[in-house]
């Protein structure tokens, strides 16, 4: 495309003239993008401990097993628990064929009230013994509280362990949870459900994409920014907790006019473009601009889409120039130098 002035003056693109673009003021969808910076977590995270003081007998993972909820992790050593919890087992099924002996008889009229409530005292009393020891027993078999991959393992077998001494971690990173700040003057946009885009430098050509599940109810009164926190699902297990990710929040989808960024001429602090009318003249139309992004450029006020306008060389115009539409190898032939003759 090419132009030219009135006494056909023909400007040569793309600096001396200006080159009419007819879809260079168009709708296209847009959105308002926020920018922050996050922290991965897992969707579930836990330090595995012991219960009990005791000595690791057996381990029964690898660091970075997958589990599944109720794996047992690690056993302790349980000898003189499984002794006890024999007896225990013993003294309850006596207790209980005493019980029902004497109910039995006492339904015969041939034993008193006071000796089967005696029988029904001892049979509760050797079944709460019973259900103690069986809980210290749970308490010797460590296990997976919920589906994840374990960490690194802090125990061998042999080491004396004490309640509260970490064994291994425990995370569920299926779906990432991802904590990010924003100014407070987006609070209005934010919402659970909104899109979110986030990279890892670990991964510099793909993107996560995910959903916003929460904002918090309170701003920093230091950073006056909310904290908001995004699902990113993680199926191939990419993401790890800790992790710092750049995000971009999705608000107010919606259509806007752009243009390319090089129809923009600036002239003091304002902005215009110039615009083709269907006399071939052109008008110089002040604009109010929004964001910018891969060469294109927001329009809040001043065009209404559609317009045909001069994407390039529109410095050199003057409102109410003529222009005419020609196409890029005829201003390429018009640019040329004149052909020399031989001999010459």
């Amino acid at each position: 495309m090419a132009c030219h002035e009135p006494a056909d003056f023909l400007c040569r693109p793309p600096p001396p003239g200006g080159s009419p673009d007819r879809d260079g003021a168009r709708q296209e969808p847009a959105d308002d993008t926020i920018e922050a910076l996050g922290t991965a977590g897992a969707n579930e995270s836990v330090v595995i401990t012991a219960q009990v003081t005791e000595t690791v007998s057996r381990v029964r993972f690898d660091d970075g097993d997958v589990v599944a909820a109720g794996d047992v992790l690690v056993e302790l050593t349980s000898r003189e628990e499984s002794a006890q919890l024999d007896q225990a087992r013993a003294s309850y099924a006596e207790a209980e064929r005493q019980f029902e002996r004497t109910r039995e008889l006492r339904r015969e009229g041939t034993a008193s009230q006071a000796t089967l409530d005696e029988r029904t005292a001892a049979r509760d009393a050797a079944r709460a013994r019973l259900e103690e020891l069986q809980a210290r027993m749970r308490d010797r078999l460590v296990r997976a509280p919920f589906a994840g991959v374990l960490g690194l393992r802090a125990v061998s077998p042999g080491t004396l362990v004490q309640p509260g001494d970490p064994i291994t971690t425990l995370d569920d990173i299926d779906t990432i949870k991802l904590d990010f700040s924003v100014p407070e003057r987006f609070l209005s946009v934010l919402a659970p459900g909104l899109p979110v885009r986030a990279r890892a430098a670990a991964y510099p050509e793909r993107t996560f994409e995910g959903r916003v599940r929460a904002i918090d109810t309170r701003i920093d009164p230091t950073t006056r920014a909310v904290r908001v926190r995004a699902d990113l699902p993680n199926p191939d297990r990419a993401l790890r907790p800790g992790m710092l990710l750049t995000v971009e929040l999705e608000a107010h989808p919606r259509d806007r006019i752009a243009l390319p960024e090089q129809a923009i001429v600036p002239v003091g602090e304002e902005q215009y473009v110039f615009v083709l009318d269907g006399d071939s003249r052109v008008r110089r139309v002040a604009l109010e601009t929004g964001r910018r992004r891969a060469g294109r450029v927001e329009v809040l006020d001043g065009l209404d889409g559609g317009e045909t306008i001069v994407v390039e060389g529109g410095s050199m115009l003057r409102p109410g120039g003529l222009v005419r539409v020609v196409e890029r190898d005829e201003a390429a032939v018009l640019d040329a130098p004149p052909p020399t003759r031989a001999g010459g």
